[in-house]
């Protein structure tokens, strides 16, 4: 047991970098959660991470930084996946504002603008009209994105991202999952902090992994 968790400590170093070390060893219900019943996830032989999240958290938006700069150092066996929740229809609008983004190739350039905006900038971003509106300052026609908002496609991905948050039991953002068996949040962490989120994080990514080599 020693052995192995000085061998997780190593591969999150690895991918944290500097981060800050961690007090007591990373445990289920103190460091991160273990799903009562797995969850599905593409990409074979990938470790798979799923942030979920919603813009008008406050929280989100100050994970945002953190979290983009914790996935450029992944290493290329991980796959990071956003899920926009709704816990009530009215986040309905801001879910598809993320599957909009993502079908016309713009999550990477204003995933961030987005949680600026309503963050810092304070510009409702609630419904398609100030969406549209607010895009198109910066480049997206209002037309093409009410076009691609209004989709059946952009439909069928926010359905899909709430019955993801049901199947996994999410009930607060933001909330990691990795290989849709763990969870990660802060308020599972002793210090609630997301430099311990993302350290708990990248620990279970490296448990994950070792697992999946052990089997080849």
């Amino acid at each position: 047991m020693k052995r192995w968790f000085t061998l997780l400590c190593l591969v999150a170093g690895a991918l944290l970098g500097a981060a800050a070390a961690r007090a007591a060893p990373l445990q289920p219900g103190t460091g991160y959660n273990v799903l009562a019943r797995a969850q599905p996830v593409d990409h074979p032989g990938k470790v798979v991470v799923t942030e979920f999240f919603w813009y008008n958290c406050p929280h989100c938006s100050e994970l945002e930084p953190q979290l983009e700069s914790w996935v450029r150092r992944l290493p290329s066996y991980v796959v990071v996946e956003r899920v926009p929740v709704a816990f009530t229809p009215r986040f309905v609008p801001q879910q598809k504002l993320y599957y909009t983004l993502l079908a016309l190739g713009k999550v990477g350039s204003l995933q961030a603008a987005v949680f600026r905006a309503i963050h810092e900038q304070h510009i409702p971003l609630n419904t398609p009209d100030q969406m549209a509106a607010w895009l198109a300052a910066h480049g997206i026609p209002k037309a093409t994105f009410l076009a691609t908002y209004d989709s059946f496609g952009v439909a069928m991905q926010a359905r899909r991202a709430t019955q993801m948050m049901k199947d996994y039991g999410i009930d607060g953002v933001p909330t990691l999952a990795v290989q849709g068996r763990y969870e990660v949040s802060a308020d599972l962490q002793q210090t609630p902090t997301n430099t311990l989120v993302l350290q708990a994080a990248s620990e279970l990514i490296g448990k994950v992994h070792a697992g999946m080599a052990a089997t080849r």
